[in-house]
């Protein structure tokens, strides 16, 4: 096991892979994974890289590259659904996650890590976290809130729950005969998919495959904060099936902290992990190379020894 860390940390700023990897370097990583945010010109980067032995691409975050014609701000994991009832959209998802895992078997990663869409209801996630933050004069207004949020989804889940389903057995096959793995994550907005059971129910359709659990320890968090799942519940459910970790942290609401700067205690992490585990370090600016290197020392003192 090795600390990897996420290009989600500095490629927005950069046009150039090579100057995304200087910094990464910089900040103590050997281990990177590819983000959802790069060109096809830095990932042709990266593959060259990579094949000098600069760095080790671990896992690919879905979609890499960006999708052809959209502008790298647009280009985000959710811009096309795997969920969608409208079958162009969800042709998109499938058409760019197979790019994706054609990405990873080119550049010898392990693993893509998957979003599974959403139900497109307006989503209040953002919303409740703020009330959370001022409880209990909020309370009556995050109760009523949460209510009908979670009635809207309950009411419009199974339709597209079928949809990512439909897409999932297009993409799953295509990634085994590539030899790459699928890690379904921990969502962060409510609306989305999948939700602390529908986890289970998409591990337990593709069961002996090569589809897994992906952990997101700032998305747990903060779905604990809003008394929706406990993280620990999330690593007792499915850590047997378990194929990698986003390890950031989260602090007034704010996710993508660099790890043991916020508020998630990351000592009970140690008895869930296997030693094929991917850890991948998903800080986000303004995180520092400073706080970067102190994150991956206390991690690897936490996890390693």
């Amino acid at each position: 096991m090795e600390l990897a860390l996420s290009t989600s940390w500095n490629a927005w700023h950069h046009k150039s892979f090579e100057k995304t990897l200087f910094e990464i370097k910089e900040a103590g990583f050997d281990n990177i994974e590819l983000s959802f945010n790069l060109t096809q010109a830095m990932v042709n980067s990266a593959q060259r890289l990579s094949k000098q032995g600069a760095v080790k691409i671990v896992s690919i975050h879905n979609y890499c590259p960006i999708p052809a014609g959209l502008p790298r701000k647009k280009a985000l994991p959710d811009c096309f659904s795997m969920a969608s009832c409208d079958e162009k959209q969800r042709s998109l998802a499938v058409k760019y996650t197979k790019k994706t895992i054609d990405t990873a078997s080119r550049l010898s990663a392990r693993a893509v890590v998957l979003h599974c869409g959403r139900v497109e209801i307006r989503d209040y996630t953002r919303k409740l976290i703020g009330l959370s933050l001022r409880l209990p004069e909020t309370k009556k207004e995050a109760s009523r809130v949460t209510s009908s949020f979670f009635a809207q989804r309950a009411a419009q889940i199974k339709i597209h729950l079928s949809s990512a389903f439909r897409s999932l057995n297009e993409i799953v096959p295509y990634a085994r005969k590539q030899n790459i793995r699928l890690g379904i994550e921990t969502r962060f907005y409510y609306r989305e998919i999948p939700a602390f059971q529908e986890i289970g129910m998409i591990l337990d359709e593709f069961r002996g495959g090569n589809v897994f659990y992906w952990h997101d320890t700032g998305h747990a968090h903060i779905a604990e904060g809003l008394g929706l799942t406990h993280q620990k519940s999330f690593l007792e459910a499915y850590h047997k099936k378990m194929l990698g970790m986003h390890l950031h942290d989260v602090m007034d609401g704010r996710d993508h902290i660099a790890p043991t700067f916020g508020a998630i205690d990351f000592s009970y992490i140690k008895k869930y992990l296997n030693t094929d585990i991917i850890l991948v370090i998903e800080a986000h600016s303004p995180a520092t190379i400073h706080e970067l290197k102190t994150s991956k020392r206390r991690l690897e003192k936490l996890f390693f020894k």
